[in-house]
């Protein structure tokens, strides 16, 4: 029986685990490593062999395939925010030779959605997917990440993009300036730049400079004490600070914007699917109304973009799933 070898690698985090092709659902064993305590990839996959399959019951892998947040071209990997260099060769070639694939962190994402379960989504909006049509994921966190995926006569494939740095568009005289503001900090902006954690922060940032909204004392403690995204988005889900609440809507409503992109760029009847560690910690927010008003809000293609269902992933490790299926396939 074959034994599959998944990482979801990261410039903070690398998760491997090790599956059973019937057991898909859930690992064998499955650990996490701060990725930079280690020089590189190979030394943590040894790292986690020792108690994965060596010296235990556990099988050793058969194949293997890991998810890399960075480009992937060849089979080889520049990991983004770490010095490390991954060769799939040269990594088989310590994993006594078994196949081994890389593949962008977000193309994992989309191998693991058509084989998510009704438990692991929450839909917001729109009809039933249409199966066999094209399917769009969209997932914020600490970047933003864009694929789509195309039905090929007996599966879906994947196709890796980099449509999170495309330019952001503003459709409003406010965002028009917040386009102004940020331009003056990164000569460029994409909708990474707003859709993002780090966008999250960019927006309160304009807010408070730009349009001059007032900081409460003890909420500038807070933002110097802890990751100030997460304190924006809390205290916006939980109104309490007029800021954070403005900044969480417009977050929102440029997520929704995009998200419709995406599904007009694939005519996406399969449903546009949002990943990424954002979309479910601010679930209530897209449920408002403000996300799909912003997805639907496309002019004569408006009708179509009603039809189509948005979903919110809730699997814990959508990435380690994929990166197990794209092993096998």
């Amino acid at each position: 029986m074959e034994s599959i070898l998944a990482g979801d690698v990261g410039g903070t985090n690398t998760r491997l685990a090790l599956y059973e092709p019937g057991w898909l659902d859930a690992p064998v064993v499955a650990e996490v490593y701060r990725s930079g305590d280690f020089e590189s990839l190979e030394a943590i996959v040894e790292r986690f062999g020792e108690t994965a399959w060596r010296g235990s019951s556990g099988r050793a892998p058969t194949r293997a395939g890991f998810g890399i947040a960075g480009p992937v071209d060849r089979n080889v990997a520049q990991v983004t925010n770490l010095p490390w260099r991954v060769d799939g060769n040269q990594l088989s070639a310590r994993l006594a030779g078994i196949p081994v694939r890389l593949i962008n962190d977000l193309a994992a994402i989309g191998y693991a959605v058509p084989r998510l379960q009704s438990a692991h989504l929450h839909q917001i909006g729109g009809g039933n997917p249409v199966p066999e049509e094209p399917i769009g994921v969209i997932a914020s966190g600490t970047g933003l990440g864009e694929c789509f995926l195309i039905w090929s006569g007996s599966r879906f494939q994947v196709l890796s993009s980099e449509g999170g740095h495309t330019d952001f568009a503003p459709r409003s005289p406010l965002e028009i300036r917040l386009l102004e503001f940020l331009t003056a900090k990164y000569k460029r902006v994409s909708w990474e730049r707003v859709v993002s954690g780090q966008g999250l922060v960019n927006i309160y940032e304009f807010l408070r400079d730009r349009e001059d909204m007032p900081e409460p004392p003890e909420l500038a403690e807070a933002l110097r004490k802890e990751d100030p995204a997460a304190v924006i988005s809390r205290s916006g889900l939980e109104r309490r600070h007029p800021i954070c609440d403005r900044a969480l809507d417009l977050f929102v409503s440029a997520f929704g914007a995009e998200a419709g992109n995406v599904c007009l760029k694939a005519l996406a009847k399969g449903g546009i699917y949002l990943a990424g560690g954002i979309a479910a910690k601010v679930l209530p927010r897209l449920e408002e109304g403000g996300f799909r008003f912003a997805f639907e809000n496309k002019g004569r293609f408006q009708a179509f973009l009603r039809t189509v269902p948005v979903f919110v992933v809730l699997h814990p490790q959508p990435g380690l799933l994929g990166a197990a299926i794209a092993a096998l396939e």
